[in-house]
């Protein structure tokens, strides 16, 4: 651009929207090209890197495509890139990802997300439940000492869904069921006092204890001492897993009981419902997702958009240890 262009360009910058010049200060401040993204996809990839097919490690470079060193397989011959087999396959933009992990780091919407990396609305929903399925992986493997379980629920939705099989609920409605029913659907949360979290949808209606069975002893050490409130679905777990178990009775007003309490986990619900808030509403199909999402913020686990871009891909070595 000669000086003349750069003049007229001058006088320009007083006609831009607000939307317009953040976009111009973002260009300024981080500039994000493909090549930037294509080296940290390709650094994620190195690790682990093998054929998708028959994960054979023996290779061969075969060119580029899209930005992308291809291989070859010398056991299939099939050809294959950093992102073959992984979520993001597939998926265009490059040059706009790190910007749009920042949008899930500040919890934007669909639409702002969209708006923010320049993307059409479509594109930044797939973009988000991609990007979302692993790091809703990255979970705590055990629970230790003594552990509150207490459930949430929440409306089951089919937002996004073409077809129902039941009248439409209006954003935001309630149940035309009172109290907890099949409407909606139960989330386990089980949480240590070390504010390692593990979470599950449970299913519809209030938590059984064959629910409890299914969900809790993979991850909860046999020496635990479970804390939860007065409901007798734990307490039959408790003895038929051959746990300890304490309880609580919050319909008596009984909050504390010594280190007797499931303030912890009731605290997270808090926080979670709160955050979920600001979505009117998410599908039931994709609420694992956003339960991965969520601990992922409150653990402060990841915390840059480098580091999201890496759990993305699988790469989760640069992650606190659990």
């Amino acid at each position: 651009m000669d000086a003349r262009q750069f003049e007229d360009f001058i006088k320009q910058v007083g006609q831009l929207t607000r939307r317009q010049r953040e976009k111009i200060v973002r260009l300024l401040h981080d500039p994000c090209d493909q090549g930037g993204v294509v080296e940290l996809i390709e650094q994620a990839a190195r690790t682990s890197l093998a054929c998708p097919r028959c994960k054979a490690t023996a290779m061969t470079r075969h060119g580029q495509a899209h930005g992308l060193q291809r291989f070859r397989c010398k056991a299939c011959a099939k050809t294959f890139n950093a992102l073959t087999g992984t979520p993001l396959a597939h998926l265009r933009y490059k040059s706009k990802w790190l910007d749009y992990m920042e949008c899930l780091l500040t919890t934007r919407t669909v639409r702002k997300a969209a708006d923010y990396v320049d993307v059409h609305r479509n594109t930044s929903f797939r973009w988000r439940h991609r990007f979302l399925t692993l790091p809703k992986t990255d979970r705590p493997l055990h629970l230790h000492g003594i552990t509150e379980a207490d459930e949430i629920y929440f409306l089951e939705s089919e937002k996004g869904a073409r077809y129902l099989e039941r009248p439409p609920h209006k954003r935001g409605g309630p149940a035309s069921k009172r109290g907890i029913s099949d409407e909606q659907v139960c989330v386990l949360v089980a949480r240590d006092r070390t504010g390692q979290t593990i979470d599950f949808v449970a299913g519809k209606g209030p938590v059984t204890k064959a629910q409890l069975k299914r969900c809790l002893p993979p991850v909860v050490d046999e020496d635990i001492l479970l804390v939860s409130d007065s409901n007798a679905a734990y307490r039959y777990f408790a003895r038929d897993a051959g746990i300890s178990h304490q309880a609580v009775n919050l319909r008596q007003g009984q909050r504390v009981r010594g280190a007797i309490h499931v303030q912890n986990v009731n605290a997270y619900h808090s926080r979670l419902r709160e955050w979920l808030d600001r979505f009117h509403g998410v599908a039931t199909h994709y609420l694992p997702n956003y339960l991965g999402w969520r601990w992922a913020l409150d653990a402060q686990r990841i915390d840059s958009p480098d580091l999201l871009l890496r759990t993305a891909l699988g790469d989760f070595q640069h992650l606190p240890v659990t």
